[in-house]
């Protein structure tokens, strides 16, 4: 959260201090080098080299001095802040490093010198007594900032107990490392860097009030979480960043537990008694937009109830719920397919008319429909104007999602998974105290995580509840959790946070204590109802005649290499044919087989024709994909004539004379015969 992008400052003053330095210029070190002299090539190579912005500009001969000159100059404000000095040192070579260019990451560190850091508590006293600012301290050369170079040459403490003469910085705050998302995670440092990766990214699609303003704004599509709450471990962080303004979660009671195998691999249990009572319930939007657009010849688009006789016209049914004005009513529920703004729009391809059809020249139906697949209530319907002055109609869909099977959670520490099963209160696991649970993980998914930060939670969030407090868990300055082991304890629970169970349908005890407590979780956006998704038959795609692709365009369920693989290493050749052929793009091609090319059906004749014979050919159907039979298209279109061979399947089988089939059954014979007096040898040696 410390970091600085520099913004990057003019380089020709610099390069005129490093001449004033002592720097050689590397025009006059050539020139020298090149005069003959037998010194001077020497002299160069012991001499390190000096880069400004990664040209080099000449040779200096204590690079190190050169390197401490330029830190000195900065920090005494005669220089600015964002030009870093490195100097690095490995074997024969040196070299130093003077960047002032834009772009560089850089952060802030406390100076130290001798072992003393700059920062002095009166100097503190004035910054929070609003005397100083952190930039007057940057000024002072109090704090300055490092890039990745010049880092290689600092030996930075992470807290004053740490520091030592020979340390040159002290950390400003060492939680301060992390990004704003990873700042979320509370026992950051207790968890497996991949785990906290995982969290980073799914931070951004947890499910949360994400404007004050919501019900005022027409977002693309937006989430919205009902009862948000404050993390009960929080880090210092989340009062900085806003986050508990805005959370983006709940606390959940989870208990650590198997029950009934439906939370295995990450699946979550959830208790629909919770869920009814408004655990993790969402709303989410969808924006509509429809307008009147302007056409070359004054056309326009017109916002109505779209005429019938319209050639493109959805179905009578998809209308019924519009208004007399074209545009639906707030509150009006519709599912995927409803026409939520009608609109008539003038004929494409205008100036084409010698090849249109009569149909094609007639006004068509544009009008917006509620994406297929989904449902909702009609929210807010603006009416208002663009800046050209058209209409412009914009349509907000609302849908309750409440909880159910397959919608994704997460806690702070990476554990992500979908809900297995939802059990009712009375069905669930219950405490000593009756308390049950909202959600119960598998305990699988703890060790190989090594996600300790999920269980330093379970406590921390179980002993500030019971103490009516937060609880912080900042990464390295959190508070300990010994105390708060304490604070179980005199609560009468176990100090490592597990309690005696009992199960909710039998009423029997479970063998083992049972690890509950609160830990904060996150719904995520990925659920299943924008997933769920089935077909049968519908549309296909023009140039392959294969089924469409994805749950907007009602597409098929992909067929691919691997399943594929396994039917045929089962030997299922016609559920693969079904598959592969007649469930995707069955097409019946006719081939002549005197030539083995395709042969066209002449309307006028009413019959097929070979391109090579005519109508004398041997034209034969055959059954194969579309997309076999546009690929020999293409072979053609490059001037390369393939080659069909087609053969009868009786006229295979007749081919098979006889005697040949003797010849393989006496074959077969002597193949038997000798298995089998090997096979009794064997049987012998037994």
């Amino acid at each position: 959260m410390t970091a600085y992008i520099s913004v990057g400052v003019d380089e020709e003053p610099v390069e005129r201090l490093l001449y004033g330095l002592g720097v050689v210029p590397i025009d006059e070190a050539i020139k020298e080098m090149a005069s003959g002299e037998p010194e001077a090539s020497s002299k160069y190579i012991s001499m390190a080299k000096v880069f400004l912005n990664g040209r080099p500009i000449g040779y200096v001969q204590d690079g190190r001095s050169l390197a401490e000159t330029i830190r000195s100059r900065r920090r005494k404000g005669e220089i600015s802040f964002e030009v870093s000095v490195a100097y690095l040192e490995q074997g024969e070579a040196k070299e130093v490093y003077i960047n002032t260019d834009e772009g560089r990451l850089m952060r802030p560190v406390i100076v130290v010198e001798n072992g003393t850091p700059r920062l002095t508590k009166d100097l503190v006293d004035r910054l929070e007594a609003g005397e100083l600012s952190f930039w007057d301290l940057v000024k002072m050369g109090v704090i300055e900032f490092l890039d990745p170079d010049e880092e290689e040459n600092a030996y930075i403490a992470e807290t004053p107990e740490e520091l030592t003469p020979e340390h040159t910085h002290l950390e400003l705050w060492s939680p301060g490392i992390f990004s704003v998302v990873t700042s979320i995670i509370p026992y950051l440092e207790h968890n497996q860097s991949p785990r906290n990766t995982y969290q980073a990214a799914m931070a951004k699609q947890a499910l949360g009030l994400y404007a004050l303003n919501y019900q005022l704004r027409m977002d693309s599509h937006a989430y919205l979480l009902h009862y948000p709450q404050k993390p009960i471990v929080q880090t210092r962080s989340l009062d900085l960043i806003g986050y508990n303004d805005r959370p983006s979660g709940q606390n959940f009671v989870v208990a650590v537990m198997t029950f009934m195998g439906y939370n295995m691999e990450d699946a979550l249990i959830m208790n629909r008694t919770s869920v009814d009572y408004g655990l993790a319930r969402a709303h989410f939007f969808r924006v509509y937009v429809a307008q009147e657009n302007e056409y070359p010849g004054g056309l326009t688009d017109r916002i109505t109830v779209p005429s019938p006789k319209l050639y493109d016209h959805k179905g009578d049914q998809y209308y019924t719920k519009l208004g007399p004005d074209g545009i639906i009513e707030p509150e009006v529920e519709v599912v995927g397919g409803d026409v939520l703004v009608g609109r008539e729009s003038p004929p494409r391809f205008l100036g084409e008319e010698r090849v249109m059809t009569p149909g094609a020249l007639m006004r068509r139906d544009t009008s917006v429909q509620l994406r297929y697949g989904e449902k909702g209530v009609v929210d807010m319907v603006v009416v208002t104007q663009t800046l050209e002055r058209n209409k412009l109609v914009k349509v907000r869909v609302r849908d309750l999602r409440i909880p159910e099977l397959g919608d994704k959670f997460a806690s702070r520490h990476g554990q992500k998974g979908v809900i297995g099963m939802l059990f009712p209160k009375y069905d669930m696991p219950y405490t000593e105290e009756g308390l049950v649970p909202d959600a119960i993980i598998n305990p699988h998914a703890i060790p190989s995580r090594m996600t300790v930060g999920q269980l330093l939670e379970l406590i921390a969030g179980k002993a500030g509840a019971l103490e009516a407090r937060y609880v912080d868990g900042t990464p390295f300055f959190k508070e300990d959790i010994e105390p708060l082991k304490v604070v179980l304890l005199k609560n009468g629970y176990a100090p490592d946070g597990t309690e005696v169970m009992y199960d909710g349908r039998t009423g029997r005890l479970f063998e083992k204590p049972i690890a509950i407590g609160l830990v904060f979780y996150q719904r995520l956006y990925h659920m299943v109802a924008d997933k769920m998704h089935a077909r049968a038959t519908g549309k296909v795609q023009l140039l392959t005649r294969q089924p469409t692709e994805g749950k907007a365009r009602q597409g098929g369920l992909r067929f691919g290499e691997m399943e594929r693989d396994c039917l045929v290493g089962h030997g299922a050749t016609m559920l693969l044919r079904d598959r592969m052929l007649d469930g995707s793009d069955a097409f019946t091609m006719y081939v002549c087989t005197l030539c083995g090319h395709i042969a066209w059906y002449n309307a006028k004749k009413g019959v097929y024709e070979c391109p090579i014979h005519g109508e004398n050919g041997d034209i034969r159907p055959v059954k194969v994909p579309y997309a076999f039979k546009l690929l020999l298209q293409e072979i053609m279109s490059m001037g390369i004539k393939p080659r069909i061979e087609v053969v009868d399947k009786t006229a295979l089988v007749s081919r098979v004379s006889p005697l040949s089939l003797s010849k393989l059954s006496a074959a077969a014979n002597e193949s038997d015969n000798g298995k089998g007096g090997s096979g009794n040898g064997s049987e012998d040696r037994r």
